[in-house]
């Protein structure tokens, strides 16, 4: 288990950050959120997690209206074009340990979360503060960016502020810029029905807060094969009818490769039984991880989809 929210708090009190807390419903989305903490003139945040194919993980922070293209942030950190994509859910709670739509930099709190890295937008800085959500979306708290800055250093994080809307050229003379921000090792998520073991990088530590302690680790074990495909799939997230095309292609060369004269002399009636459960298991994680990856995408898109597809309200 990783902090919670009273400790997360008691731990910035013990620092001395200022901050102000705002109870509210549970939100899902900076749409939401604005409906609460949107009049108080703080900036709202929007972060996500994501992933690249060699299981690094990458938190970026910004600014609800600040536009985020992976595609240029990909090249940028050195990894191509496709390199980032998001998470997929089940590393929310293995590696941050906070449940969706908790996500801001004040997860990296806890220890499990040590090798993921973290860009800030820098248009944090031209407000005078910005709304996180400690460790639960239930709450937002304000804090400056010294505040921020504090807290980040307190667990040993330097901050990076990044301007997320830039393009620079990349090429054989002009480096990626922000090649120094990729994670030195990967994580490697565990099947959720095996017992995770300690990663090398971060063994199991101790996180202070007052005269209390919380324990936190990272799992290594692999994952299960179809697990790995689907995960190591790039996922086209704005092409929804591409997606059902690629889900249905899937299906349909299944079916064929097992409709053979040896299967149906052998199984007869029961083919289509047996067939029915073989589909399900070996399309249940390529599914499992492209409706996630979508939803997840929703959540985080979910203010400017919002803003641009619906009217304004009066």
């Amino acid at each position: 288990m990783g902090l919670s929210k009273e400790h997360l708090l008691a731990r910035l009190k013990e620092l001395q950050i200022d901050f102000s807390q705002y109870d509210h419903p549970v939100v899902l989305t900076v749409e939401a959120q604005a409906k609460y903490v949107g009049h108080l003139g703080g900036g709202l945040s929007k972060n996500l997690f994501l992933k690249d194919k060699k299981s690094r993980f990458y938190i970026v922070s910004a600014l609800a209206d600040t536009k985020v293209d992976l595609k240029v942030l990909s090249v940028r950190l050195g990894l191509g074009k496709g390199g980032l994509r998001m998470a997929p859910e089940e590393s929310l709670g293995e590696i941050l340990q906070v449940p969706l739509g908790c996500v801001t930099p004040l997860s990296l709190v806890n220890e499990s979360a040590c090798n993921v890295s973290l860009l800030l937008d820098q248009k944090f800085k031209s407000q005078e503060f910005c709304f996180f959500h400690p460790l639960s979306n239930d709450m937002s708290i304000s804090l400056t960016t010294n505040g921020l800055d504090k807290f980040l250093k307190s667990i040993k994080r330097d901050p990076s502020y990044v301007d997320l809307e830039a393009n620079p050229s990349v090429g054989k003379d002009q480096p990626p810029d922000l090649a120094s921000l990729v994670p030195s090792s990967s994580v490697v998520l565990a099947d959720p029905p095996e017992t995770a073991a300690s990663s090398k990088d971060c063994t199991e530590n101790t996180v202070s807060v007052g005269n209390k302690s919380t324990k936190s680790t990272v799992s290594t074990s692999k994952p299960s094969i179809n697990a790995k495909k689907a995960q190591d799939k790039p996922a086209n997230i704005t092409d929804v009818g591409k997606m059902v095309d690629d889900l249905l292609d899937s299906t349909s060369l299944l079916v064929l490769k097992e409709i053979t004269e040896e299967n149906i002399k052998e199984h007869g009636e029961e083919l289509g039984e047996l067939l029915s459960k073989k589909i399900k298991n070996q399309l249940a994680a390529e599914l499992h991880n492209t409706i996630m990856i979508f939803k997840n995408t929703a959540y985080t898109e979910g203010f400017h989809a919002g803003m641009h597809c619906h009217p304004k309200r009066s």
